[in-house]
């Protein structure tokens, strides 16, 4: 999937409001950034906007780790879920977060299918795509 790898990062000033709003954080490997996620609110729920870790750091549970800092993070707001859109079958995509206990749910809810429709503008194949939801855990 070149066309998605070769996308870059969000812009600064989006990470920027990211992180201004407390929706943002990172991983760091002996002081390298080396991972991060972004978090929206969406229909009431902590929605992964993006979650990335470097390909040299990858398998090492540090993505695992910043998904449940975002659930803790929910939990103390009291958040029912977090959600997320990915690609069906990659196996570091749906696969993976099934995993992890996200469960692939509809996209009814209305900011959800907001959202899904504009990935679709974006060129997205919706029939690739996925919504995904795994419920906050009590502590």
């Amino acid at each position: 999937m070149p066309e998605i790898a070769d996308d870059p990062p969000p812009a600064i000033d989006v990470l920027a409001e990211y992180q201004r709003a407390g929706r943002a954080w990172v991983a760091e490997v002996g002081g390298e950034v080396v991972a991060y996620v972004l978090v929206e609110l969406i229909d009431g729920n902590a929605h992964i906007a993006q979650v990335s870790v470097h390909a040299d750091h990858a398998r090492r549970g540090i993505g695992r780790a910043l998904l449940d800092h975002v659930e803790s993070w929910a939990r103390d707001r009291g958040l029912p879920a977090l959600t997320l859109t990915t690609f069906r079958s990659v196996p570091w995509n749906g696969p993976y977060y099934a995993r992890l206990g996200f469960q692939e749910i509809e996209s009814t809810a209305p900011e959800l299918a907001a959202l899904v429709a504009h990935e679709a503008e974006l060129g997205l194949d919706p029939a690739k795509r996925i919504c995904m939801r795994r419920a906050v855990r009590p502590s």
